[in-house]
């Protein structure tokens, strides 16, 4: 179902966000991320001067590089556009992110790594989706192994609403793993 219609409204900032998942010849992942601000209007910065409507106020870059276990084998990270010139000094330290691995507790402990004045809010903002994105990349190759480990508890289960344990995708998906009682919501 769509949203409704807006009331009449102009554009002013406009946050574009690409993520994509590679599987690479070494038998790796890649995860890249790209976040781009933009305004519609000018507007005077004191580091860099005018900012044009449509010209990056902010531009990160991000890779990550995970093996089939989810281990951060590298973090890469860039800014190319930033509203202030030492902006640029916070993405080295992404690197810092190598050896966590993606699941549970991964932003707590990403945060310990390149939290406050050790990182940049915006590269931040993207470890979450990298995350999910890495998740979804990894799909396949996950539940092929969980498949050959079928005595382990799905990874996915009670992850979110539809994977809930007693829910229907549960019981139609994993009924080994299907917990008999009312879901917490209906179906």
């Amino acid at each position: 179902m769509p949203l409704s219609d807006p009331a009449p409204r102009e554009l002013l900032h406009r946050r574009d966000i690409e993520l994509r998942g590679y599987r690479r010849a070494d038998g790796l992942f890649d995860i890249e991320a790209t976040l781009t601000d933009t305004k519609t209007y000018s507007f005077s910065n004191q580091d860099r001067g005018e900012i044009r409507p449509g010209t990056p106020l902010h531009r990160m870059l991000a890779r990550m590089t995970v093996d089939e276990d989810m281990v951060i084998r590298r973090f890469e990270a860039a800014t190319e556009f930033g509203p202030y010139s030492v902006c640029p000094q916070a993405a080295p330290n992404f690197s810092a992110l190598a050896g966590l691995t993606v699941g549970r507790g991964f932003l707590r402990a990403a945060n310990e790594r390149v939290g406050g004045i050790k990182g940049c809010t915006h590269l931040r903002e993207l470890l979450g989706q990298m995350a999910t994105v890495a998740f979804q990349t990894m799909f396949a190759v996950r539940q092929k192994k969980e498949a050959a480990t079928a005595a382990q508890r799905p990874s996915m289960l009670n992850s979110c609403l539809a994977y809930e344990d007693g829910g229907v995708v549960a019981r139609r998906t994993w009924p080994e793993w299907y917990a008999n009682r009312p879901p917490a919501h209906s179906e």
